[in-house]
């Protein structure tokens, strides 16, 4: 049963995808608050940090960046499951897309919103952010425009801003319907965000147009937003970062890591909300190539880097690729490649294996992979620098592990109350009318 529409009533499809805004069971609530503890022990960590300095993180000469940018990276990477995912599928007009797209556009706004946050959590100084933005002040100091950091907070304000866009205006007739049957404060939000929608003509035309319109500006956002990651890299001149490879690469990894998050999201809400009826193995068949497809990628731009650095044989540079393959990071590095090639090349390359469950564990080996992946591109380098009397040994404390841990919860915390509070699957493409339009 690939699309429900065509075979089920449209006002069942409705039942079925608002069933799971009512109510809340006994394993939702223990969830939330399981979930809510761990990203308020983050918060806690983070309160510490603030108030003792810095210091109390691993974060010290030579290693300036640890887990915090690791995270930053990874975190950014996963936010391209919605937009490049969603918007190459709506603008392509892939039939299949349907029961997919909001659950990977609200992955990116909830990543983007974490992502986000780590530049200011390395900051020493976290209250003092807004010095990164270009205004004039009483001292007539501006931001330094040479400055990886502005551009960051550029790309990501503008990419977050999109995105959210980009997830509203799929979203406006769905809360116009339920506007119609909520009651109380649901009534009242629903009205609010539905904008006045009254389903005319004129109205699904203007919806289209803005939709196909927001899907190409969020498509180049998205690339241009991990190439600006990936020249806080390149444009230094530290070993294994000074390379011009480093842009597609970033938005390979990036592409790839989402597809793995989406694939994960996708088999958890399928599960939980039983939504088996309309994210199908069709689905997860289509996405279970594409995340085969971006391994094969990742795994040519990896050999294509490392080759590059032992054939150039430049000492400072095989400082770092000897410490990664044969050294102290060598186990993170070929379990990185165990998880973001081996696996999803075996679970999802032979046919007769490809499922909803193999698609699953091989997207999470893949999200586990990338995680060490941005490990293994920061770390190595800043330890074992371009000068030998600067090397230096890096170890996270628990202050970076728990607010690493509880980012994760965080993400948890929105996509279970946003699944309560909107359609996890748009109810609105499932109408006859939409499918007239498209």
């Amino acid at each position: 049963m690939a699309i429900a529409s065509k075979v089920m009533p449209y006002d069942e499809v409705r039942r079925d995808l608002w069933r799971p805004l009512s109510g809340a069971s006994s394993r939702y609530i223990v969830v939330l608050v399981l979930l809510s503890a761990v990203a308020l022990w983050g918060l806690v960590a983070w309160g510490y940090q603030l108030y003792r300095g810095i210091g109390v993180a691993g974060i010290r000469r030579p290693v300036f960046w640890g887990f915090y940018l690791v995270n930053f990276v990874f975190w950014i990477g996963i936010s391209h499951a919605g937009t490049l995912i969603s918007a190459i599928l709506r603008l392509t007009d892939a039939g299949w897309r349907k029961p997919v797209t909001r659950a990977a556009e609200a992955i990116t706004v909830f990543a983007l919103m974490i992502g986000g946050m780590f530049p200011i959590i390395h900051l020493g100084r976290a209250w003092l952010f807004f010095w990164l933005f270009p205004y004039p002040n009483s001292r007539l100091l501006w931001p330094n425009f040479r400055s990886p950091l502005l551009w960051d907070v550029t790309a990501i304000s503008t990419y977050l801003t999109g995105s959210i866009i980009y997830l509203f205006l799929p979203l406006i007739p769905d809360v116009a319907q339920l506007s119609t049957h909520a009651a109380g404060w649901r009534r009242l939000l629903y009205r609010t965000l539905s904008l006045g929608w009254t389903g005319s003509d004129r109205e699904w035309h203007a919806l289209e147009r803005a939709m196909k319109l927001m899907a190409g500006i969020i498509l180049a956002v998205a690339v241009s937003v991990h190439t600006v990651v990936a020249w806080d890299f390149s444009m230094s001149v530290a070993p294994m970062w000074h390379s011009s490879i480093f842009g597609p690469y970033f938005v390979v990894g990036a592409i790839f890591s989402g597809i793995a998050a989406l694939l994960v999201v996708m088999s958890i809400i399928r599960k939980t909300m039983h939504l088996e009826k309309y994210l199908t193995p069709h689905h997860f068949n289509n996405l279970a190539k594409l995340l085969l497809l971006m391994s094969l990628l990742w795994l040519y731009f990896t050999v294509a880097e490392n080759l590059t650095a032992w054939y150039g044989n430049e000492p400072k540079e095989m400082s770092v690729f000897g410490a990664r393959v044969r050294g102290n990071f060598a186990p993170y590095f070929w379990i990185m490649v165990f998880c973001n090639f081996a696996v999803p090349f075996v679970l999802l390359g032979i046919r007769r294996l490809r499922s909803i469950l193999t698609a699953t564990i091989a997207s999470v080996t893949v999200l586990i992979g990338m995680w060490l992946e941005r490990f293994l591109i920061i770390i190595p380098t800043l330890s074992f620098g371009r000068l030998p009397a600067a090397w230096g040994h890096y170890a996270p404390t628990w202050v970076e592990i728990s607010i690493s841990v509880a980012t994760f919860a965080v993400m948890g915390v929105l996509y279970l109350v946003f699944s309560k509070l909107f359609p996890i699957v748009s109810v609105w493409e499932f109408e006859p009318h939409s499918e007239a339009e498209e």
